[in-house]
């Protein structure tokens, strides 16, 4: 039998999981534990479809919408990790319904940041993608047409605001460090005076999930980013990768999605997991590599993660005695 060729991987740390998303999910095992299935989750708990198979599993019943939740029921209701707007805890509220918000508390600062700029009469841009839910969830806690949203550099270069000296901003918590550097310089720029976060709204996770990523990218022949398409954190870290010289960057939700071909003559193999996958998925990468590979394995680190955020009130085990 042939020897498999020798591979150098190198692991990114951190990756996977963060403090919000371990609170999330914890929130609905936590909730299956005390009051049984179903336990009621408004979108995708956290973009993984590997999570959210698995609590279905459990007893979790996933809906879009509100409307979707017979009426009368008991099961508690689960708001997810991207935050919602307003309307929903309040239709929650009128349906009687036991409701759970799981919302990341670093999304949740950023909806105190709005509301405070919106108290204060201020114009409010929003730096995100339009669509995803952590936006739609921000633009949700205000009045419709309150809050403008600034997807790219050419929006903050043309946006023209009703008064230049009486604006602020705020953004969404896993985009793209640099991209958002480069919007916010043109908007400081064009409005001196604009008001910012006190503490940038770019969460602690995708910051260090990124900075390895640089740090290992321009090293490696390939990376791959465990994660969800529809994860904006994980779609950052691929975009990331190829910003700073990697030849092939993939995203990858498990090893079944790879695309052998891409990897044919690579001597050296990053991989990282964006904010919402679990190791168990960089795990089984690792393995289908080490079928093929003769693996050299080392971690390069950018940052040590001890964040630790309560689960909501209600669950926490001396509420529920």
């Amino acid at each position: 039998m042939a020897a498999k060729p020798d591979l150098k991987l190198v692991l990114c740390s951190p990756r996977g999981f963060c403090a919000g998303v371990v609170r999330a999910i914890d929130t609905v095992e936590r909730a299956l534990t005390i009051y049984g299935a179903p336990v009621y989750v408004r979108h995708e708990i956290v973009h993984n479809r590997y999570v959210v198979d698995s609590l279905r599993t459990k007893g979790a019943i996933f809906v879009e919408e509100l409307a979707e939740i017979p009426d009368n029921t008991n099961a508690p209701v689960v708001f997810s990790a991207h935050g919602v707007p307003k309307s929903v805890p309040a239709d929650a509220k009128s349906r009687n319904f036991f409701s759970l918000d799981a919302t990341c508390p670093l999304v949740t600062k950023v909806h105190r940041e709005a509301a405070i700029h919106f108290k204060r009469g201020r114009e409010i841009l929003l730096i995100g993608h339009s669509h995803h839910p952590e936006v739609v969830g921000t633009l949700g806690q205000l009045p419709p047409g309150a809050v403008t949203l600034i997807e790219t550099a050419e929006d903050a270069a043309t946006f023209e605001p009703k008064d230049p000296d009486n604006l602020a901003f705020v953004t969404q918590t896993t985009l793209s460090i640099d991209d958002t550097a480069g919007i916010v310089a043109i908007l400081k720029g064009r409005f001196p005076n604009i008001s910012g976060p006190h503490k940038e709204d770019i969460c602690y996770a995708t910051t260090n999930r990124q900075l390895a990523v640089k740090k290992v990218a321009p090293v490696v022949d390939a990376l791959i980013v465990v994660g969800a398409p529809n994860s904006s954190n994980s779609q950052r870290l691929r975009e990331v990768a190829e910003r700073e010289g990697c030849p092939i960057a993939v995203l990858a939700q498990r090893a079944s999605d790879l695309d052998w071909s891409r990897f044919e003559g690579i001597k050296s193999l990053g991989i990282t997991a964006g904010a919402s996958a679990p190791e168990v998925i960089v795990e089984e990468i690792m393995g289908a590599f080490a079928e093929r590979y003769e693996l050299h394995v080392e971690t390069v680190s950018a940052a040590e993660e001890n964040e630790f955020f309560p689960l909501p009130r209600s669950l926490r085990p001396d509420a529920a005695e």
